[in-house]
C-alpha cells in the first residue's frame, strides 16, 4: 500500500528565523533608515569579529563579492582564473564580467573540491588567479593551492557561500586568500534574505572594494544623509550598485549571534542521515579531512543509478511527491549551454565534476527542521528508491 506523502510541503533550504530578528528590522522601518547605514557597519565589525580577519565589508549578495574581489585584481583581457565546474554559475560569471577568461580544473571525486593537481595541469602564462569553491561547507586544500599560487605569483580569492563556519587548520576559510567571500542568500548558515560579505587581507584593498560596491563614490558615502549634516561625496571610479541595506544587516546581526547554536542542531541531523542512509545504495559525503571544521553547509547523496536502481532525476521527481523539497548542488558547468557555445567547455572535460553534476541530490538541512521533518526526510528517501 503507498504511503501518502505529508500535506505539508517540506521547502528546502527554509532559513530559521526569530523574533529578534523581526524586532530588529521593525525598528530598522521605525527609525526611517532603510538603506546602508549603522547596522550594515555593525554586521561587517561583527562578521570581521567572528571570522578573525581584520577587514569585512558587505554587500547585496555574494556575486557582488566575487565580481569586486575580481575587479580588485585589475584583471586585463585574456587574463585566466582557474575555478572548478562543481559551483554555482555566479562564481564563472564574476570572472567574466570582470573581464577575464574561467578555466575549469576538475574536482577530487571524494571530497568535490578543486583538485590542486588539476589546477597545476591549467596553470599558463595568462593565469592571474585561483578561485577555490568550498564546497558544501567543505574546506579546500588550501596548503597546495596557496603553494601553487605562491609558486606562479597569482593570486587566490575563496569562494566561502557555504563556507561561513568552516576552518581549516584552526583558521577560517575566507582569510587564506586575497579575498573571501560569503552568501548570506536564505538557503544559507547565516541569512539576511540576500547578502554577502569580503574579507580582505589588505585594508587598502576592502577600501577601493567599498567604494566600488557604491558608485564608486569616496568613503562612508552612505553618511552623506545622516544626523551630522548633509556631506559632499566625491565619485572617484565607475563603481556598482552592490550596497547591503540597513534591513539586511539587522537579520545578519542576529543569525550571525546564533551561527554556532545553529550549527549544533545542523550536526544533529546530519549524524541522523548518515545513520539512515549507511546501509542504503546510494553515496553519503565523505567524512571531513584531518584539521578541518566542516559547515555542513550542505547535505548531498549522490545518487548512480546502476547501484540504486533508479536514476538522479527520478529520485528527485519522488522526493518531490512525498513533499520533500530538494536541490541540486550542482550540474556541472559544461553542462550548460552558454559556457559550451561562448568557451568550447564540454562535459568530458571535467569527467568527475561531471559525474557528480549528474548524481548529486542535495536534502534539506536546516536548524529549522524537527526531528519529525528529519524523519520525513529519511522515510521520503528511502521510499523514493523502493519504487
Amino acid at each position: 500500500m503507498p504511503v501518502r506523502p505529508k500535506e505539508r510541503f517540506l521547502v528546502f533550504g527554509s532559513p530559521r528565523i526569530e523574533e529578534a530578528e523581526i524586532e530588529e528590522v521593525a525598528g530598522s522601518l521605525r527609525s526611517g533608515w532603510l538603506g546602508t547605514g549603522p547596522k550594515v557597519a555593525r554586521f561587517e565589525r561583527e562578521f570581521a569579529a567572528y571570522t578573525q580577519a581584520e577587514h569585512a565589508a558587505a554587500f547585496n549578495s555574494c556575486t557582488a563579492a566575487l565580481h569586486l574581489s575580481l575587479v580588485a585584481l585589475r584583471l586585463r583581457p585574456g587574463d585566466e582564473v582557474i575555478t572548478t565546474p562543481l559551483t554555482f554559475c555566479a562564481t564563472v560569471n564574476a570572472i567574466i564580467h570582470a573581464g577575464a577568461v574561467p578555466v575549469l580544473a576538475d574536482v577530487d571525486p571524494v571530497s568535490m573540491n578543486i583538485d590542486p593537481e588539476a589546477v597545476r595541469a591549467k596553470i599558463t602564462p595568462r593565469t592571474r588567479a585561483i578561485l577555490p569553491v568550498h564546497f558544501a561547507g567543505r574546506p579546500c586544500d588550501m596548503d597546495a593551492l596557496l603553494a601553487l599560487a605562491d609558486e606562479h605569483g597569482l593570486k587566490i580569492v575563496e569562494d566561502c557561500a557555504h563556507a561561513i563556519e568552516s576552518t581549516y587548520k584552526g583558521k577560517h576559510c575566507g582569510t587564506f586568500g586575497d579575498f573571501g567571500c560569503f552568501s548570506f542568500y536564505v538557503t544559507k548558515n547565516v541569512v539576511t534574505g540576500e547578502g554577502g560579505m569580503v574579507l580582505a587581507k589588505r585594508k587598502e584593498d576592502l577600501d577601493r572594494i567599498k567604494i566600488l560596491g557604491l558608485h564608486g563614490m569616496s568613503a562612508d558615502a552612505w553618511k552623506r544623509f545622516g544626523d551630522e549634516g548633509y556631506k559632499h561625496y566625491q565619485v572617484v571610479e565607475a563603481g556598482f550598485k552592490y550596497n547591503m541595506m540597513d534591513i539586511q544587516a539587522a537579520i545578519g546581526i542576529h543569525q550571525l549571534a546564533r551561527v554556532d547554536h545553529y550549527y549544533v542542531r545542523r550536526r544533529e541531523i546530519w549524524d541522523m542521515y548518515d545513520a539512515a542512509f549507511a546501509d542504503l545504495p546510494v553515496t553519503c559525503p565523505a567524512p571531513p579531512e584531518a584539521e578541518t571544521l566542516h559547515g555542513l553547509h550542505l547535505y548531498t547523496l549522490l545518487v548512480d543509478e546502476a547501484r540504486a536502481g533508479v536514476s538522479r532525476d527520478r529520485f528527485l521527481q519522488r522526493m518531490t511527491a512525498e513533499n520533500i523539497g530538494v536541490g541540486v548542488h550542482y550540474l556541472g558547468l559544461p553542462e550548460q549551454p552558454y559556457y559550451q557555445e561562448r568557451f568550447g567547455w564540454r562535459p568530458k572535460d571535467t569527467p568527475h565534476g561531471t559525474r557528480i553534476g549528474r548524481q548529486t541530490v542535495s536534502l534539506p538541512l536546516s536548524a529549522k527542521l524537527t526531528d519529525t521533518d528529519v524523519q520525513d526526510v529519511i522515510e521520503a528517501v528511502r521510499i523514493a528508491l523502493k519504487h
